[in-house]
This record gives structure tokens, C-alpha cells and sequence, in this order.
């Protein structure tokens, strides 16, 4: 059964490859990592998310650390407490868009933000020094010790509506639909549009639950938040996935308009309001859309590109002073709030937009550049060189602008090809975009024969 041990941390099939072993290992080698310090926890709404809380708690306490649990709440929410809570690191307790019957660790960092590659890797070597501890098979659950952090969503929520213009968003009553995808961001999404007067209509939003759809938030899973849009007569669609960190929207006209546009919203918002637009920095990575680019571009601003991962972002926002960033998965890192992919801030801009503007979310998309982007994957067998895919990619695509940051991308005029390993699945993903979609299509079907001629 395959385990996923990465920069982003651990993930597999709980039970199978997620044993209790490997959930005591990670939880002790983290315990060394934060010298037995205060950790801040949190989870998912996972059915398998209760019974690994009380397993790592239960080896935290036992290495000496004082835990503060946050309960059901976002990643981004964590990693906030982190900070707020001055603690010396912290863990979610999800697999993200994984299917339901995985789970996972993500680990957190004191300065609020996933661990680097670096920090990972000093991790996974105390894991790997005590995982034949043989008190690692068995743990005492009669003696848990943690204290409750019951303000962690509301410190969240009052983060974001101190940046944004609240007070015009109540004005317009705006009728906002969400699928929340029974997982961490459940409560404080409702507890935000209350706020700021909306009225509500709510799917997925009853953690332990299993929802009627797809975890990640990509347009063919949200068949049933376009039919509530449109239903109701929403103005807007917001979806998550099981950790509320990726935003994804339905329009007005009751159309899921694809994740890429979290991001260049947000882009379209934060610039427009920003006092010094020339110069200033988005950070995003190389799989994300034109999009956002050419926005920025008639700003004047700028956009710098890492490698896919939230921690690569995170880290170059926090080295330039960009003031947005996140990825086209739908991630929005705001850094007035944090440094981690937020949904919360996420729609805290959007409606800040729609107000400002006083325009459909419709009609503001129609204002940028199109494109069309097609993404695949191919399983990865373990035995496969990544360096031979490389290799073959880019005698094909000799002609174009390459780059071997992460994977290889090839930029041309009007389009790109990215193919690059998972850093969460066992998987090649390869993403084409282009202004023409047969354009598109042809970039991913000519990469996947030259790996299928690989595996």
C-alpha cells in the first residue's frame, strides 16, 4: 500500500499504508524536531480524524509537549493558532484532496508556515532513527493532556474583516452559496457571511460526513453548487476542499469557472487597491495560469514564479515583500493575514471585489484574457527515472523557453506545457495551457506518448 512521505508531509490509506505505527513515528520525530515544545493541532472532517488526534496526542504528551487542539478547523486557521498561540509548531491532521479513506500529517513550522525542504527533511530523518522503537507500536491513551482552543476560528475571521471593506459588503446583502465539503472550513465559513450579511445556502457542511462529491474542488465536482446557484438565484458559488485551504467559485450564472480564478481575482482586487501597483510582487508557481500574469502586467506589477508546493510560495513572498501569492489550485496566500493558502481570505477579497465594483463575478472574468488549460497524470511507477522524462521532454520542445526549477516547463508565445512528479500522489501531472484549446490538448497528448514510452 503506498505511503506518501513528502515536503508536504505524510499521507496513505489509514489502516493500511497509514498505520498506527507510522502516525506514533511522525508524531514522536516531530516532538524531537520542536525540542518537546507547545504544539497546536487541528483536523479535517474526516470520520478517521478523532481516532489519529487522540494517537498523536497521546505521543506528544508522552515526549513532554504541551498540545493546544484546535478542533475541526482550516489548515490556514492551524497555522495562524501557530503563531497567535506563540507555539513551536504545529500539526493538521488531513489528507487534503485525497479520497476519504486517506488521511495524513501536515506539519507546521513556529514561524506559521509548512516546513521547507530542508526542515522536512530533518524530520523524516528523526522519523526514519525512531521508527524500530519498539514503544512506538503501542501508546497509552488514558492519559491525555491538551487544552482546548476554543477562539481559533474567531481569531481567523476577525483577521480577515479588518483588511477588507465589511461594512460595504453588509450593504449588499449579497446571496452567496457554499459547498463546504463537510471538512474544516464547515463553521467559520458560515460564521464569516454572517458577518458580513449575507444570507447563506449551504451544502457540505456537516464534518464526519462523507459528501456526495469529489474532494477536490475542480469543476466537475461542483455539479451540485451550480445547481444551487442557479437555483437560488446566488450571486456567487463558493467550494472547498476537506482542508479549506484551495477556493473554488461558481459564478452567478450558476457555472463552476475553474480554481485558476481564485487567484487571479484576488490579483485583480489586491492591485487595484494597492497604492504603489508598479513593482509590486505576485508570487505563484509555475503550473498556475497566464492569467494572473497578465493582470499584473497591466498593473505594471510583477510576477515571480517557484516551484509548485504552498511552502515555495510562502517562502518567496515572505523574501520579496510580495504582497499576494498563492497557486492555481485555487490556493490564496494573503500576507496581510498569513503566509499559508487560505479560502477564508479568499473570500474575503472576492466579496471585497464584488462590492467595490458593484459587478457580477461574471462579468469581471469576462474583462480577462482567456485561455484554456488541460491537466492529466500518469502513475508513476517507483522504478522510473524523473530525469529520462526530463531528458526526452525537452528534445521535443527544443525551441521553446525551458525552465527545470521543478520538473520541466516549456513556455511558448501564446501557450506552456508543465510535467512535473506529485508532491502528494505517486503520479506525473502534466498541465498544458493555451489561447487555442486544440493547442492545448496537443501539448498534453504529445508529453503523455513521450512518459507512456518511459513507464
Amino acid at each position: 500500500m503506498t505511503l506518501k512521505v513528502s515536503i508536504s508531509g505524510v499521507r496513505g490509506i489509514v489502516g493500511k499504508s497509514l498505520t498506527n505505527k507510522v502516525v506514533l513515528g511522525f508524531s514522536k520525530a516531530f516532538a524531537i524536531y520542536t525540542r518537546n515544545g507547545k504544539i497546536a493541532i487541528g483536523n479535517d472532517g474526516r470520520p478517521s480524524c478523532d481516532i489519529l488526534k487522540t494517537t498523536v496526542i497521546s505521543e506528544l504528551n508522552k515526549n513532554g509537549c504541551k498540545v493546544i487542539d484546535s478542533g475541526i478547523c482550516p489548515t490556514p486557521t492551524l497555522q495562524l493558532s501557530v503563531k497567535d498561540l506563540s507555539c513551536d509548531g504545529g500539526i493538521i491532521i488531513t489528507a487534503s484532496h485525497n479520497p476519504i479513506e486517506w488521511n495524513g500529517l501536515k506539519f507546521v513550522s513556529s514561524k506559521g508556515i509548512f516546513l521547507n525542504e530542508d526542515e522536512a527533511k530533518q524530520l523524516i530523518r528523526l522519523y526514519e532513527d525512531t521508527k524500530n522503537d519498539n514503544s512506538q507500536e503501542t501508546q497509552n491513551i488514558d492519559v491525555l493532556s491538551y487544552k482546548k482552543d476554543d477562539e481559533a476560528l474567531t481569531r481567523h475571521i476577525q483577521k480577515v474583516l479588518s483588511k477588507i471593506p465589511s461594512e460595504k459588503i453588509k450593504e449588499k446583502q449579497f446571496k452567496v452559496a457554499i459547498d463546504c465539503c463537510n471538512g474544516g472550513g464547515s463553521k467559520i465559513v458560515q460564521k464569516l457571511l454572517k458577518e458580513l450579511g449575507c444570507e447563506i445556502i449551504a451544502i457540505n457542511t456537516e464534518p464526519k460526513k462523507s459528501p456526495n462529491r469529489g474532494l477536490e474542488p475542480i469543476p466537475q465536482n461542483l455539479w451540485q453548487l451550480e445547481k444551487l446557484v442557479k437555483e437560488f438565484n446566488a450571486d456567487i458559488g463558493f467550494a472547498l476542499d476537506p482542508d479549506a485551504d484551495r477556493l473554488s467559485i461558481v459564478s452567478d450564472k450558476g457555472k463552476a469557472i475553474g480554481e485558476e480564478y481564485s487567484l487571479s481575482l484576488a490579483t485583480f482586487y489586491i492591485l487595484s487597491n494597492y497604492p504603489k501597483k508598479a513593482g509590486a510582487k505576485i508570487v505563484t508557481n509555475l503550473s498556475t495560469s497566464k492569467i494572473t500574469e497578465d493582470i499584473a502586467k497591466q498593473f505594471g506589477a510583477d510576477v515571480i514564479r517557484t516551484k509548485v508546493g504552498e511552502i515555495n510560495v510562502s517562502e518567496k513572498i515572505k523574501e520579496t515583500g510580495a504582497i499576494l501569492g498563492g497557486e492555481g489550485n485555487g490556493g490564496v496566500i494573503w500576507p496581510e493575514i498569513g503566509l499559508g493558502r487560505d479560502s477564508i481570505s479568499g473570500i474575503g477579497i472576492i466579496l471585497s471585489l464584488l462590492a467595490q465594483r458593484n459587478q457580477k463575478v461574471s462579468d469581471i472574468i469576462d474583462l480577462f484574457p482567456k485561455y484554456t488549460m488541460v491537466k492529466d497524470k500518469i502513475l508513476l511507477p517507483s522504478e522510473v527515472d524523473v530525469r529520462q522524462i526530463i531528458e526526452k521532454i525537452s528534445h521535443k520542445y527544443k525551441n521553446g523557453n525551458m525552465n527545470t526549477l521543478d520538473g520541466i516547463k516549456i513556455d511558448f508565445d501564446d501557450s506552456w506545457i508543465h510535467i512535473r512528479p506529485s508532491n502528494t500522489e505517486p503520479i506525473i501531472r502534466i498541465i498544458a495551457e493555451a489561447k487555442d484549446e486544440e493547442k492545448a490538448h496537443l501539448l498534453i497528448n504529445e508529453s503523455k506518448k513521450i512518459v507512456g514510452e518511459l513507464i
